[in-house]
């Protein structure tokens, strides 16, 4: 951000103005683009690691000292994490970007600097105070230890029985493999103690014995990829986040005599419904603490239920969607103005608010149940993946929603028809896109389901939680 800041401050840094008189650019030097485009890689690289560590590292502050009340603090948590990161977005789309319009780059850019900074000097500062696990910089490794291994002893016949083998066991661990994922159990069968292990009881080759503990951690890993798949027809779904602002370009955005809503700006809907109406200020702080009272002990919805809830509403989102979008070009039609998409409406743009806060609570819902579940469910090592599964998951759906994207544009314009999704909203079939997106919400409501139930129970149910601020005795 520092030197995104300085290539407003220093001239050279940047292409010199436009001549309005002549309408003549001048481009960028090799110079400024290659600084242009350092200030991006540093911003990803950084963002990367932050983002990929924070919402993990934030939660084993509060594990140790939550004690059986884990349950409820991590909720909490999470809930109030993402809330915040929306939270900051609302401040930067709408109070960063009104300073930048109205004192200009130099302005705009220092803000973020500054703000960066304090950042960057609190976490040092309070670093002393801080739970830091010892990081397992072989991870990666280890996991593929484990193929390898099961996959050289793919013709050892394991027992039934767990307690008849002999397992290679971590110092200081005494647990037996799971039989889930029973192939799996191989990498960690000592076949020939003499020759699989050394003097002090380590592996010889750790490419061909592992330990219980790589084993399990992989297995959990492939257990979790089903349940992490279903989320990416809805981070699809959430990611349609260009064509309302094309529907709203459309329809009459004025609010009384004056005031007319930027068509850009109708995404701050679905920001709010996120943060601040429903996520903090029901969920959190009023559905689940009235709930807890009337039962006596505290209550939350688990984070499969809450992944389900946000599906289904994932898929009423894009039912309304459609039926709006219908409404929309029929009336555009039936007035004539099918070869103009500039020209407004006589429809509200509030007809577009349902399917925006739909979506915002299905983002709410899921986003948080989901990092919940993978931090709930992988071991110690893993959290900082469990963590990143969601961004990751929001890439690859990404990738997905122009694959899809591209597949109905080529099929639906066939034959010299107007393509679904054309510029022309007026002609294209908008309505038609949604219900496809409907249809496969519906299927991977059904595919969740049927992954969920093949999963089994979690770790999360096999947690016992305690209304806040109950005594906490064993």
């Amino acid at each position: 951000m520092a030197l995104l800041w300085l290539t407003t401050m220093i001239p050279q840094t940047r292409p010199p103005p436009c001549d309005e008189s002549s309408n003549n650019c001048s481009s960028a030097t090799t110079l400024q683009l290659f600084l242009l485009c350092s200030c991006f890689g540093l911003m990803s690289i950084g963002a990367g690691g932050t983002r990929s560590s924070s919402l993990a590292f934030g939660a084993d502050q509060l594990k140790k000292a939550g004690g059986r009340r884990n349950g409820w603090i991590l909720e909490s948590y999470f809930s109030w994490y993402y809330a915040s990161c929306k939270i900051s977005v609302l401040i930067a789309s709408t109070c960063i970007v009104h300073v930048q319009e109205k004192m200009g780059w130099q302005v705009g850019f220092g803000i973020p600097v500054i703000l960066m900074f304090l950042s960057a000097l609190s976490f040092s500062l309070a670093s002393p105070c801080y739970v830091k696990l010892k990081a397992k910089s072989t991870l990666f490794v280890e996991l593929l230890q484990v193929a390898v291994a099961s996959y050289r002893k793919r013709h050892i016949k394991p027992s039934t029985e767990s307690s008849n083998m002999i397992y290679h066991h971590q110092k200081g661990s005494s647990i037996l493999p799971s039989e889930k994922l029973r192939f799996l159990n191989k990498a960690c069968i000592i076949v020939d103690p003499e020759k699989d292990l050394t003097t002090d009881g380590r592996a010889a080759d750790p490419w061909t014995l592992c330990t219980i503990n790589q084993v399990e951690d992989l297995k959990t890993l492939v257990k979790v990829i089903p349940l992490w798949s279903t989320g990416m027809i809805m981070s699809v779904n959430i990611s349609q986040n260009s064509f309302p602002v094309l529907q709203a370009n459309s329809m009459n955005r004025r609010f009384g005599s004056s005031f007319e809503i930027p068509a850009g700006s109708f995404g701050m809907f679905t920001i709010i419904s996120i943060s601040i109406i429903i996520w903090i200020a029901l969920y959190d702080r009023v559905f689940l603490p009235i709930v807890s009272k009337i039962m006596g002990k505290h209550v939350h919805l688990s984070a499969r239920k809450r992944m389900a809830i946000g599906m289904l509403l994932s898929f009423v989102c894009m039912v309304v969607t459609a039926t709006v979008e219908a409404k929309r070009r029929n009336l555009a039609i039936r007035e004539g103005y099918s070869d103009d998409s500039e020209t407004v409406l006589d429809m509200s743009a509030l007809w577009l608010l349902p399917q925006l806060y739909l979506i915002g609570f299905a983002e709410a819902l899921s986003a948080v149940a989901q990092n919940e579940f993978y931090y709930s469910e992988f071991p110690l090592s893993m959290k900082s993946i469990a963590s990143t599964l969601f961004l990751l998951e929001m890439s690859v759906a990404n990738l997905v929603a122009s694959f899809l994207m591209n597949i109905i544009d080529k099929l639906s314009k066939r034959g010299g028809k107007e393509s679904w999704i054309s510029t022309n909203i007026n002609k294209g079939h908008y309505d038609y896109y949604y219900w496809v997106l409907a249809g496969l919400s519906m299927l991977n409501m059904i595919y969740f389901l049927t992954c969920t139930k093949a999963y089994g129970p979690g770790k999360e149910d096999e947690k016992e939680i305690t209304l806040p601020g109950q005594d906490e005795q064993d």
